[in-house]
């Protein structure tokens, strides 16, 4: 966000215990249909964590102008560690799993420690 001071206008990050939260807001061209012109306004959380040797990440919800996305849209995947779900098939979420030695996030900070 340093190089790009614009994107700091429209997105924020915020940290809490296991839990990232992030808003933006994405300026809709005037061509798209109905809504051209406006701002959408998106808002998402994500639980990340580290507990038996494994890392959690869960989405916990996105909304588009305050209203929930439903569950069904997203995959059924609201709540659901996807590490461990899908950890032990090949493919992103083992091979993530497999760099992660620590991830903890606390109130405004985030600490994510590398395996070697």
């Amino acid at each position: 966000m340093a190089a790009n001071t614009d994107l700091a206008k429209k997105l924020a990050i915020d940290l809490s215990d296991d839990l990232a939260s992030a808003k933006f807001l994405l300026p809709l061209d005037e061509d798209f249909p109905f809504i051209g012109g406006k701002t959408l306004k998106v808002t998402t959380g994500l639980e990340l964590g580290y507990a038996n040797g494994k890392p959690i990440v869960a989405l916990k919800g996105i909304s588009i102008w305050g209203a929930p996305v439903p569950n069904a849209w997203l995959g059924n995947l609201k709540n659901v560690d996807l590490v461990k779900e899908f950890g032990a098939e090949k493919g992103f979420w083992r091979t993530f799993a497999a760099g992660i030695d620590e991830i903890k996030i606390e109130e405004g900070s985030m600490r994510i420690k590398l395996k070697e």
